[in-house]
């Protein structure tokens, strides 16, 4: 990182703004934009995200402003040692565009504590003419001798004293901040990343083989610490896609030929409805009741959506229709608790038989649930976990049902 990116953050993270960023540095948003980015690999963490179209800063990034803060206030600094700054103060223009590196302020506190850019350079396992360049790019920029050469060795000029004063408030503040860094880098390498389709609840089939995968993996005493989330299948592919997360659960095999991936377990769609509903046919409830289904970025929402297109070409959407639903617990609720119908994996849908009827559909619609994987050997041993799981709960679940079946006959 150089001091005007770290200046540029500073800026955006108090200002929450990318373009009035820009337009106060005179930088392009892309520029700015790239800074961000830069200092979030940096610091292994997100620092902003986009939502409705606005920047937002996340909790994270209070932290880092926080440390930013002796950074900034040493910039500020360095531009009037500098003589870059007037009676409205410094120019902050030029600020953002401190290309001097970390790196190269602490080489030259290296050869200021040393008093030698030789023994600097030995203990920095540089070579001797590659740090006096460095050092003489640095007084150029400045425009300030930093530096008397005597026979002795190199010995600060008065100048080169102050800019000491003002590296040494820089040098810690960031090291301070990178530490904390390569603390989350230890914990991401050492945790497996699991992400799942959205359950229907604590009760359904995905909640509880998470639960077992996680007491199981923590009974092996394994090394590497689970992390979980929940998202659309789409956003599973993405996250697999770009190293986000380990091992992915989805309710489709679409785009998964890039990955490592088994089938995790074979089921239907079936239709949930109002649990004292008396309609016996899907397209008589289709009819009497508002439609509420997850969005085409899940599989299940867009099977379904494919289904009931198919089976009511000319139906028009009603006021109360929802179909973009992505959570499955909202869409349990509307069906069992608000009179709305939906459609629902049938091995989903059997944790929740008390709370919904599940009704056919008048053809089968085969469904198959997946689990996709990258190269780490965590990875797949969690795999054969996640579908040992999947197997001894889902037949767990049809031996209830069958029991039921045979108590109400």
């Amino acid at each position: 990182m150089h001091l005007g990116a770290l200046f540029i953050i500073g800026h955006v993270l108090t200002s929450a703004s990318v373009r009035e960023t820009a337009r106060s540095f005179q930088l392009s948003p892309s520029t700015v934009s790239a800074a961000i980015r830069n200092a979030e690999t940096e610091l292994a963490m997100k620092l902003t995200e986009r939502a409705s179209g606005e920047l937002v800063t996340l909790i994270a990034s209070g932290g880092v402003l926080e440390g930013l803060e002796p950074i900034t206030v040493a910039i500020r600094e360095l531009c009037q040692f500098a003589d870059q700054a007037g009676a409205g103060g410094i120019d902050e223009a030029w600020a953002a565009r401190i290309p001097i590196k970390i790196v190269a302020i602490e080489r030259f506190l290296e050869v200021a504590d040393q008093g030698s850019i030789n023994r600097a350079a030995r203990r920095l396992h540089l070579g001797q003419p590659q740090l006096s360049l460095q050092l003489a790019n640095l007084e150029k920029f400045l425009g300030r001798r930093l530096f008397e050469r005597q026979a002795q060795g190199s010995v600060l000029t008065e100048e080169g004293r102050r800019a000491y004063q003002i590296f040494m408030a820089i040098s810690p503040a960031w090291n301070d901040l990178k530490s904390a860094a390569d603390e989350r880098y230890r914990r991401t390498a050492r945790s497996l990343r699991i992400g799942s389709i959205i359950p229907t609840g604590s009760e359904s089939w995905v909640a509880r083989c998470l639960g077992l995968l996680v007491s199981e993996w923590n009974a092996r005493r394994s090394n590497n610490a689970i992390s979980l989330v929940s998202m659309t299948a789409d956003d599973l592919r993405e996250a697999l896609k770009s190293g986000r997360i380990d091992v992915a659960i989805l309710d489709s095999v679409f785009g998964l030929e890039d990955f490592r991936h088994r089938e995790l377990l074979q089921t239907d769609m079936v239709m949930i409805a109002p649990p004292h509903s008396t309609e016996t046919t899907v397209a008589d409830l289709v009819a009497g009741h508002a439609i509420c289904m997850p969005s085409p970025r899940t599989g299940l929402g867009h099977a379904a959506m494919v289904f009931s297109a198919e089976r009511a070409p000319d139906r028009r959407l009603r006021s109360r229709d929802i179909i973009a639903a992505d959570s499955l617990p909202v869409i349990v609720d509307l069906v069992a608790n608000h009179g709305y119908v939906s459609f629902l994996g049938r091995v989903s849908a059997m944790p929740i038989a008390g709370k919904v009827r599940i009704v056919d559909l008048d053809e089968h619609l085969p469904m198959s649930y997946h689990v996709a994987f990258n190269h780490r050997k965590a990875a797949a041993d969690a795999c054969a976990v996640i579908i040992a799981a999947a197997a001894r709960i889902t037949s767990e679940a049809v031996a209830k049902t069958d029991a039921v079946r045979e108590s109400a006959a």
